[in-house]
């Protein structure tokens, strides 16, 4: 590889935790954190590298102020401050979008556009987003002001379009409100239709100024072949494409599948997916705005169940709700995408407490000079035989009023509690106790009778109280 420049930036800007390091060492960094993370669950296989780690960006956030002098500047947020650090020219960012930043920057004065002061209160232009087609280079403008009137509009537009005549739209974002959210609610558009497109996975992608697209396209493709693979998708499937987006990953999959469902909750995400569908001419994909969770206790009710789940959570996981849904519905196979190796751990012991087992762990460099790391995880659902915990209780040199002394009903439940994140009730309990042979005193809240109705105790509670008696020391392994 080429030797890389030293950023100038690279101190103040926080943005490259790696900065400094080659290439060939960041990956090898990657790998450690990988197998450290998720080597005790399956092998990791070798991180999928960049051929070109720089300038993969292919959407760009520049913030606009002043300098102590009053003069314009424009680049990203020092880590923890509102003071913004000028950065013209970045290592990892798309350079035909650096090259639009700051033409608009130049604009600014000449035209009489003013910059929003933070500290006075006054001013208008806030930030500029620029987003470019990997493939198709088309290129997005998206310009954040704290109103919608825009003076000197029709000037900008003639010498911004004149200068980059593969821009398609400019769209004015107003935002009044201060805080860690760039985009507000409301836009309107100046030019175009509001959207670009690009190819991805030989699929053509209409992307709106909200819409979520990896941000390193190179890397993205080599990621979701690996999504496809590890689907092993043979066409008789039923796809729930799951944090679905604007619909990449399912209509990667629909044409190896028989049906894809994406949920997601962003509705104008759902509406440029079936856009997408669309666009491609994918009959067998349809997309609709809800909870993913939620969406699958219907299919529960309703007596269905997905083959094959795709999920590409956002950096913080899966949330709960999600996850005991998923482990409920009992797809044979999981895909898992995550953007957050440590949330990733955490999702992947609930499901593999609750009957699943990880087959194949593939880290993903994504964002080069970073210390980000994205992670594919094929897990497959273990059959009940498989699942089973055999325990065997020596009932010859067990005292089993002792075993059942070594532990209180509450320092068990508290126990699962600090292990596993659920309640286990005392009834729970109790049945289990009788299943390993544990002799119960009279007043606890046993079942009247074998004959009674009360529900049994679900695998993955029987399973934590099982694993509380052997930490009590109540019950003996085989």
């Amino acid at each position: 590889m080429q030797n890389i420049p030293a950023c100038p930036h690279a101190k103040r800007c926080g943005g490259c935790q790696y900065q400094g390091l080659d290439y060939a060492e960041q990956l090898a960094k990657k790998q450690a954190q990988a197998e450290a993370l998720f080597g005790s669950f399956a092998p990791v296989a070798p991180i999928l590298g960049a051929e070109e780690p720089l300038h993969y960006r292919n959407k760009v956030h520049a913030a606009f102020g002043f300098d102590p002098q009053r003069r314009v500047v424009s680049g990203v947020y020092q880590p923890g401050s509102h003071v913004i650090v000028p950065v013209g020219d970045c290592l990892i960012e798309d350079e035909t979008a650096d090259r639009v930043i700051a033409a608009i920057r130049a604009l600014l004065p000449k035209l009489k556009i003013p910059v929003y002061d933070e500290r006075r209160g006054s001013g208008w232009l806030r930030h500029v987003l620029v987003r470019r087609g990997f493939a198709t280079g088309e290129l997005m403008v998206v310009l954040v002001a704290v109103s919608p009137v825009f003076k000197n509009q029709k000037a900008f537009l003639a010498e911004l379009l004149a200068a980059f005549p593969a821009i398609r739209t400019v769209v004015l974002n107003v935002n009044d409100r201060f805080g860690p959210v760039v985009l507000g609610p409301k836009s309107k558009v100046l030019c175009g239709d509001g959207n670009i497109e690009d190819i991805l996975c030989s699929l053509r992608f209409r992307l709106s100024p909200t819409a979520f697209y990896q941000i390193n396209s190179a890397q993205c493709e080599k990621l979701y072949a690996k999504v496809i693979e590890f689907a092993a998708l043979t066409g008789a499937e039923t796809v729930l494409d799951a944090y679905c987006g604007v619909g990449t990953i399912g209509l990667c999959a629909a044409a190896q599948a028989k049906q894809v469902i994406g949920v997601e909750l962003n509705r104008e995400a759902v509406r440029d997916a079936i856009a997408n569908a669309k666009l491609n001419g994918v009959k067998n994909a349809w997309f609709t705005a809800g909870d993913a969770g939620e969406y699958m206790e219907g299919m529960l009710r309703a007596g269905q169940r997905p083959d094959v789940v795709l999920m590409d959570p956002p950096r913080a996981g899966s949330d709960r709700r999600f996850l005991d849904a998923l482990i409920r519905c009992a797809p044979p196979r999981v895909v898992y995408v995550s953007c957050g190796p440590d949330t990733l751990r955490r999702d992947l012991e609930i499901l593999t407490r609750g009957g699943y087992r990880v087959e194949a762990v593939q880290p993903v460099d994504m964002f080069p000079f970073t210390e980000h790391i994205e992670t594919v995880c094929l897990l497959s659902k273990l059959s009940e035989a498989k699942n089973h915990i055999s325990v065997k209780v020596d009932m010859d040199e067990m005292d089993l009023t002792a075993a059942e002394s070594k532990a209180t009903y509450q320092e068990i439940q508290e126990w699962v509690q600090e292990k596993y994140g659920f309640h286990v009730s005392h009834l729970n309990i109790a049945k289990t106790k009788r299943k390993c042979g544990i002799i119960e005193r009279q007043n606890y809240n046993l079942p009247k009778s074998d004959e009674s109705r009360s529900p049994e105790t679900p695998k993955e509670k029987e399973e934590a109280i099982i694993e509380a008696f052997k930490a009590f020391q109540m019950i003996k392994q085989e």
